[in-house]
């Protein structure tokens, strides 16, 4: 290998599947770790049928796959070595693929194992078949409040199952969120996450998304996340983000001040709105922690205890 060549072998990292049982009896069994005559075999493209693109993205592709022993079906994420090296941003990848691979949990997209060639790196994916929530959002506009209050739900209790692990996102948007077959909310893309227990200083995630913290360069925590889901419910609501200006600088000293305005349309009720306000503060020692944002009344009177959205907007 060259010098410069992606090479996760360096990380310790193995080439099958890493970690606990798939929730599928036919992927434990030809895809999962637990399988001994998968435990010493690398994986390859010649072990999937390639299907649809599913999406594109800044360093490659999605597409379906099936696993050919199982029929399984997966997402296969397809990065090109080149792109990431450019942007230099394997340590970004390998850190992903280690956070993502050990998370367990409904409303967490399983990262099933990788693989590489010379040219490029392959994740295996959990296959979200209802798709991308931003398309969704897109096409709907805005959501119910039963719906936006299922999804928010959701999300809370896999930020806090992530913030118990000591696992900080850092980057939750509707782009990076998809749609499982029964109408169930994913969280999707793990590249800006981050394993710690202490504050951080990097700035990063997206602008309309930045917490005060982070936009002023100080030290943030897990509370970066309470944020975001506060500017995401707000943009579920609303159909579009609450501190959005014309000018990026404009934007960044509406998130300073915390120049929170709710459009008079659509109506929204009192409880969405003082949910919102708990959850956009900042300081962010005095955000509602997730567990308050679950037994929120306006989460109890409107949200899916199943976690699940299935009817029309």
């Amino acid at each position: 290998m060259g010098e410069k060549e992606l090479n996760i072998e360096q990380e310790g990292l193995g080439f099958a599947t890493m970690g606990g049982a798939p929730e599928s009896k036919d992927l434990q069994h030809n895809v999962g770790p637990e399988n001994n005559s998968r435990k010493e075999k690398r994986w390859s493209l010649a072990d999937f049928d390639i299907g649809k693109p599913l999406g594109r993205g800044k360093f490659g592709n999605v597409y379906l796959a099936r696993e050919r022993e199982s029929k399984y079906v997966v997402a296969l994420k397809v990065l090109f070595k080149n792109q990431l090296q450019q942007s230099q941003v394997e340590h970004q990848l390998r850190r992903e693929i280690e956070i993502q691979s050990h998370l367990r949990h409904p409303n967490i997209l399983r990262l099933y194992g990788y693989f590489y060639d010379q040219t490029r790196v392959y994740l295996i994916l959990e296959y979200a078949a209802k798709g991308e929530l931003y398309k969704e959002l897109q096409r709907c506009r805005v959501f119910s409040e039963k719906r936006a209050a299922t999804y928010i739900a959701s999300l809370a209790r896999a930020l806090m199952y992530c913030h118990e692990k000591h696992v900080i996102h850092r980057d939750i948007k509707p782009e990076n969120l998809l749609i499982g077959s029964k109408g169930e909310l994913k969280i999707a893309d793990f590249g800006w996450s981050v394993h710690t227990s202490s504050r951080r200083r990097t700035l990063c995630g997206t602008l309309d998304y930045l917490p005060p913290e982070m936009v002023e360069g100080k030290e943030h925590d897990a509370g970066v996340d309470v944020w975001s889901l506060g500017i995401l419910c707000f943009e579920f609501l609303f159909g579009t983000p609450p501190f959005e200006a014309k000018k990026h600088s404009d934007t960044y000293k509406r998130i300073v001040r915390v120049d929170l305005r709710f459009p008079s349309k659509p109506v929204i009720s009192a409880a969405a709105k003082d949910l919102i306000c708990q959850l956009l503060v900042k300081d962010s020692s005095q955000r509602l922690p997730l567990q308050k944002v679950v037994s929120h009344p306006w989460i109890v009177n409107n949200a899916d205890a199943s976690g699940i959205y299935s009817h029309a907007s």
